[in-house]
């Protein structure tokens, strides 16, 4: 994996790289390489995974059909019209 490092900005590189390893899921990887998994194990959670998806998207569709409320996003921590001035 290469990551581009311009005008000798290493901090912006490294967070580049973050946010690639985060996306690739290597992190994710590392945790569970991490130690043994045995084989009854892997699949309980594998398992365990698949209903948490499939309740994700059934709750996701049944507000898309308004069987259920949406529930409100956060707003950025930013953008809500808070000005702060800079210390001096």
């Amino acid at each position: 994996m290469q990551v581009l490092v311009r005008d000798n900005n290493v901090d912006q590189a490294l967070r580049a790289l973050k946010k690639k390893m985060q996306r690739e899921g290597i992190f994710r990887e590392m945790k569970m390489r991490g130690h043994y998994e045995k084989p009854s194990e892997k699949r309980a959670r594998e398992k365990a995974e698949a209903v948490r998806r499939a309740r994700k998207l059934a709750r996701k569709r049944a507000q898309r059909e308004g069987l259920l409320p949406m529930t409100p996003r956060p707003a950025p921590a930013g953008a809500a019209g808070a000005s702060r001035s800079p210390r001096s």
